[in-house]
């Protein structure tokens, strides 16, 4: 299963990286991204790709039951995940961020 796959069980908007300038939903919505892999290799090769995934969760108030939403279907799918957050004043937004290997899916 892809992570755009488990966000389609979830129902909120989302997109890859980034929405386009003016084309951000209203909150709540998520993006996610690639931005790092820890491969296993040998002899020159890579034998095992494991991509870090950043999933971000963007909500204009605290949002428990948005966020159960994700845990819910990450761990459904099998996912060991880690979470932060922040408050970000420039956009008025929480920012829910769910970090995970892609190792074994």
């Amino acid at each position: 299963m892809t992570v755009a796959e488990i966000l389609n069980g979830t129902g909120l908007p989302y997109a890859y990286d980034h929405f386009a300038e003016g084309e951000s939903p209203k909150p709540p919505f998520a993006v996610y991204y690639h931005p790092e892999s820890t491969n296993f290799g040998a002899d020159n090769i890579v034998w095992s790709r494991a991509d870090t995934v950043y999933l971000e969760l963007y909500t204009d108030k605290k949002d428990i039951e948005t966020e159960n939403i994700v845990e819910k279907a990450l761990t459904q799918n099998g996912i060991y995940w880690d979470k932060s957050e922040a408050w970000i004043d420039s956009e008025k937004l929480y920012e829910v961020l769910y970090s995970f290997g892609t190792e074994g899916f």
